[in-house]
């Protein structure tokens, strides 16, 4: 049965949000793609009016800002990749975008649909969760910040109200000498995690953990940020009981779910074997000399 709906091109985010407001819940916003059109070709998603935003050029950047690297919604996942600021920045989004599907889908893929989206294995979503990234939506009231815990909800789904449109999204900018890693269980690569893990930790000069962030994917209906875990780490000496005693912290109350992938208990028995690894490439990392 053939799909049928109206096709629109927003030159400016108002113009996109006027769309959207004035067709409601029947219209959904396309850049790259790569999640919606599958959607629509299975059936799960029905949309009447389709909103192009590849023609509002002024979401296109990526930039330090007041100490974050900001990054607009319709910057392609490829762009990011070969992105030497994206390196220096921000090195745990650079260590996770390679991960992203196949070449292909990196090239059409937009940083902005991937958190859209809101699926909870997805690469950019984790690393937003685990650096408390901070998303710019826009809408008919104007503009609000949300932070990546409070923007994704449950399962692809999000805080953006149906005339809202995300604009950028913002990750702390990282102090040189943080180790990060990006850790993920697939069954071949480009495939979507079983589960996954991301860490970032700042030593300080006597060795001892400043800063720890860790979040977990394919674990709950969005990615999970470790908090019991960081607070372990916290002003501590890591070691391999340490980092032990924290990848099992953070899978405390965790809830996988069960898919044709992988069993709940599966998931739940691989987690905190990803987390460990996670955080011991991170530590070993952040050491002095090595990164």
């Amino acid at each position: 049965m053939a799909v049928i709906f109206e096709f629109r091109a927003a030159r400016t985010p108002a113009e996109a949000v006027a769309l959207l407001k004035e067709h409601g819940g029947d219209a959904k916003v396309i850049a790259g793609g790569q999640s919606l059109m599958p959607l629509i070709n299975l059936g799960l998603a029905q949309p009447k009016l389709l909103v192009d935003i590849n023609g509002i050029t002024d979401l296109g950047f990526v930039e330090r800002r007041d100490g974050t690297l900001a990054i607009g919604a319709l910057v392609r996942h490829r762009t990011l990749e070969h992105s030497d600021l994206v390196r220096q920045s921000c090195p745990l989004l650079a260590e996770a975008l390679p991960l992203i599907g196949d070449r292909q889908v990196r090239n059409r893929g937009t940083i902005g649909g991937s958190l859209s989206h809101a699926d909870p294995v997805a690469e950019i979503p984790t690393v937003a969760t685990c650096l408390g990234a901070t998303v710019h939506v826009e809408g008919p009231n104007g503009g609000r910040d949300l932070s990546a815990s409070d923007f994704f909800v449950t399962y692809l789904t999000t805080a953006l109200e149906s005339d809202e449109i995300l604009t950028e999204v913002r990750f702390p900018t990282f102090l040189a000498g943080t180790g990060v890693s990006f850790k993920e269980l697939v069954r071949r690569k480009g495939d979507f995690a079983i589960v996954a893990a991301a860490a970032a930790i700042r030593l300080a000069p006597d060795g001892t953990c400043s800063e720890a962030h860790l979040a977990l994917a394919g674990v709950d209906a969005t990615p999970r940020q470790a908090d019991a875990a960081a607070s372990l780490l916290q002003g501590r000496m890591p070691g391999p009981q340490l980092i032990e005693e924290a990848a099992k912290a953070a899978c405390e109350g965790i809830d996988p779910e069960s898919d044709v992938i992988a069993s709940a208990d599966y998931r739940r028995s691989m987690a905190p074997i990803f987390a460990r690894r996670a955080l011991t490439e991170a530590f070993e990392r952040a050491r002095p000399g090595v990164g």
